[in-house]
């Protein structure tokens, strides 16, 4: 089946509302915190105060004298019974050699590297008499000098023996010399320099995980809040535990938000697994929020200057970026991806640029790890290039939307001169519709009623394009991906004609359990409520990769339709026999077999009787029962794109920034649930424009302690931050997968940080004022307006 054929079905395009949501709205939902085992105690881990220090000598004997107290471990304990926490992508430097990975062990041994990084593990009875021996364990530190700023990671104190210079890699890619070519004979070359500051990822549930041993069966099971168990499995038996896969279960329950920062193999998770068998019993840990703030991996964090040459009519000839990457203290699973092949390969954006040359330099510094949080290195990519195309705009006396539909391409498939191949897109309709639907025609009078109050009025664009499912297995290896990227679908049909899909996608809080359902609904002719969903248990589903970088859909969703195809098959042979008529006759619609050419027909649910009720059935050439499973591995990305108008008014007199109008028009090629989508929008929205107006993670330059380690000092978006968004879409459906489907999580939180930042650039043009980073915080808006007042 098509994807054209696909988006006409039944349920497709249908605003079904959420199946999961009544047991979260009633309680009922079962998140890692809720779950408690039989002889279970409680851990709590002792953190590193310092971001830079030796440890001399760790004291754990009033500590395991406390009452309740089982043990003490720290890094002495786990040195050579387990390996270190393992980074899933190699990146191999413009020299040839691979990047420098040192060792990320689970408990600190000699050394700790980041405030919050991990010391002791204390285990007790309760969680009371664990926090207190917590308190009581006495750790004796040298302090070393610290460094928090990539802009002074080539001259600090090293962390790490392996990497002397805090240098990670050196990458690029682009053909350089010919981009210089190129600038040296541009007639004008615009230059930006910014910052893409880090940020908190924040998820309503903080992490949390238990971890148990089962002497009968020498059985492990980890549950943990978690956007992929599978990987999480996989990393932690083959490269920490050496244990047999089939000995581990990791059971992902309902997850309150992850946003990237529940990809990943933690520290606590094998902690807590290796030392239930120590200890013979179930451990439990739960994340606070002022341990998030600390230990989470962090995103973004990026400085970087770009430049672009232009011909005298504004098309774009080259671009040339350098970027510092801030990895944090160690390499988290996906770090090292994020600010190479997820962010370098995004730099054409929508653009017919003809060369473009990247270079990245990745450092460690005495920050907590960062890695993929929403977007995933496409945000930075969006960020930068549309910065840097409004700034174009202005020097070359173009209008924001003009020097972009100059430039856009409109030819499809395109090839972009960084490795990706975009296989369609309406860039320009989603302009058109955008500029529409944000009235901009009328902006010239808003602005001069903003005056009139002695406000500024600005309006910012955003034209933004991201790489979804990261496709396929065979070229992200050869980019260094060290696991695969498909997905896995097993669609189990009952005697009853009901179905339950086992999935290896992971949700935590995209409603997978309803559009995974609106899919096999559509595709088998029957009621979405008589599909359920499994996922997040590698005890129950087969295989998968979970939840990141808007896959799901995509790639979880394409298993499944190629799992269905086979159910489908099957199906029709089985519905021959019963109309006695070849199976190269039978035709299935809305839920019914028929011959072509005749009035005969079967129902899907007689089909399934049949399969388990054989008295009528074909024994000679199929087997009873009707269960199929499929992987699908993606051929290539999928790329949602679209453009967003920010429209702000600025006060002068105290710096503060209102959102008055937000467009945002989307291409997310075939969309299965509209309300679902419209929902996720909303969130990226948020969340970039908390990144764009209020969130930062700033740590001290001197001391390296984390000075935005709460809510009270981390600002984060409220409902009153935020205007009633203006939503739309075009579509041109994928044309490498069935579903035609390609991607909405990220969207929001790619696109929105660019419109409102040159939007309030704009509003702030006639003051003077030529560039700001993020965030456009009152203070940080009001010091620009004075620094460039004569």
């Amino acid at each position: 089946m098509g994807a054209s054929d696909f988006s006409k079905l039944p349920h497709i395009g249908e605003s079904v509302r959420r199946k999961e949501d009544y047991r979260f709205l009633t309680g009922a939902g079962q998140y890692t915190d809720d779950i408690n085992l039989p002889n279970q105690r409680y851990a709590v881990f002792v953190r590193s105060p310092h971001a830079h220090a030796s440890i001399t000598a760790i004291d754990t004997a009033k500590a395991s004298a406390m009452p309740g107290v089982h043990r003490v471990f720290t890094g002495k304990d786990v040195e050579g019974k387990m390996g270190g926490l393992p980074c899933g992508w190699l990146i191999t430097s413009t020299d040839g050699q691979p990047m420098k990975e040192p060792p990320h062990p689970i408990l600190a041994q000699g050394k700790v590297r980041y405030v919050g990084d991990h010391v002791a593990m204390v285990v007790a009875d309760t969680l009371e008499q664990a926090k207190n021996a917590a308190e009581a364990v006495d750790v004796s530190y040298d302090v070393l000098p610290a460094v928090v700023s990539v802009r002074d990671a080539a001259t600090a104190t090293a962390l790490h023996e392996a990497a002397p210079d805090n240098r990670c890699y050196k990458w690029a890619i682009g053909d350089k010399a010919a981009v210089d070519a190129v600038f040296a004979k541009a007639h004008h070359i615009t230059k930006l320099d910014l910052t893409n500051q880090r940020l908190v990822a924040n998820p309503m549930e903080p992490r949390a995980a238990i971890g148990s041993f089962n002497r009968a069966n020498d059985e492990y099971t980890l549950y943990v809040s978690n956007q992929n168990p599978h990987v999480e499995r996989l990393l932690m038996t083959a490269f920490v535990l050496g244990l047999p896969e089939h000995k581990v279960r990791v059971i992902a329950p309902d997850v309150g938000g992850g946003f990237g920062a529940k990809i990943f193999l933690y520290a606590e998770d094998v902690a807590l697994t290796w030392a239930a068998k120590q200890l013979n019993c179930a451990i439990k840990w739960t994340c606070d929020r002022s341990e998030a703030f600390l230990c989470d991996a962090q995103g973004r964090d990026h400085v970087s200057h770009a430049e672009m040459a232009m011909d005298a009519q504004g098309k774009f000839l080259a671009l040339r970026v350098k970027t510092d990457a801030n990895l944090g203290a160690y390499l988290s699973t996906f770090s090292t991806a994020v600010p190479t092949i997820l962010y370098a390969t995004l730099l054409a954006g929508q653009y017919t640029t003809p060369q473009v040359y990247v270079e990245v330099d990745a450092w460690f510094t005495n920050t907590a790890p960062v890695d993929a949080y929403r977007g995933a290195g496409r945000p930075e990519a969006t960020y930068m290039l549309e910065r840097l195309v409004t700034r174009c705009a202005w020097e070359m006396n173009l209008s924001q939307d003009e020097i972009r539909e100059r430039n856009f391409i409109t030819t499809f498939p395109y090839q972009t001169p960084v490795a990706l191949q975009y296989d369609t897109g309406d860039y320009v309709g989603a302009l058109h519709k955008a500029n529409a639907l944000a009235d901009v025609k009328g902006f010239d009078a808003r602005r001069k009623a903003s005056e009139a109050k002695g406000l500024r009025r600005g309006m910012g664009y955003s034209s933004y394009i991201e790489a979804c499912g990261i496709a396929p297995s065979n070229i992200a290896g050869a980019l260094g991906a060290r696991a695969g990227l498909f997905e896995c679908g097993e669609i189990r049909v009952h005697p009853t004609g009901s179905v339950t899909v086992f999935t290896g996608s992971h949700s935590h809080g995209q409603g997978h359990e309803t559009t995974f359902a609106q899919v096999v609904a559509a595709r088998l002719g029957i009621p979405v409520e008589n599909v359920d969903v499994v996922h997040g248990d590698t005890g129950r589903v087969p295989f998968g990769m979970g939840t990141y970088g808007s896959r799901s859909i995509s790639v979880g969703g394409a298993a499944i339709m190629k799992a269905l195809d086979k159910i489908e098959a099957k199906a029709k042979k089985i519905a021959a026999h019963l109309m006695e008529a070849g199976d190269g006759d039978v035709e299935f619609a809305n839920g019914e077999f028929t011959i072509k050419g005749t009035d005969k027909k079967v129902a899907f649910g007689q089909v399934a009787l049949t399969a388990y009720v054989p008295h009528n059935y074909p024994l000679d050439k199929l087997e009873p029962g009707l269960n199929e499973t499929a992987f699908y591995d993606p051929t290539n990305f999928t790329f949602p794109a679209g453009t967003y108008i920010a429209e702000v008014e600025v006060d002068p007199a105290t710096g503060v920034v209102r959102i008055d109008r937000f467009t945002a028009v989307d291409d997310f090629g075939t969309i299965i649930n509209p309300m679902i989508v419209e929902g996720q929008v909303h969130g990226g929205l948020v969340q970039g424009i908390g990144q764009a107006l209020m969130e930062n993670c700033v740590y001290d330059k001197d001391s390296g302690q984390l000075l935005t380690g709460s809510f009270m000092d981390y600002a984060m978006p409220r409902a009153d931050d935020l205007p009633q968004f203006t939503l739309d879409t075009v579509c041109t459906p994928c044309t490498h997968n069935p579903l035609g489907t390609k991607g909405c999580g990220e969207a929001g939180a790619i696109g929105s940080p660019p419109a409102v930042i040159n939007a309030v650039l704009d509003a702030l043009k006639p003051l003077g004022v030529k560039d700001l980073d993020m965030p456009a915080s009152p203070s940080r808006v009001w010091e620009a307006i004075q620094a460039a007042r004569p």
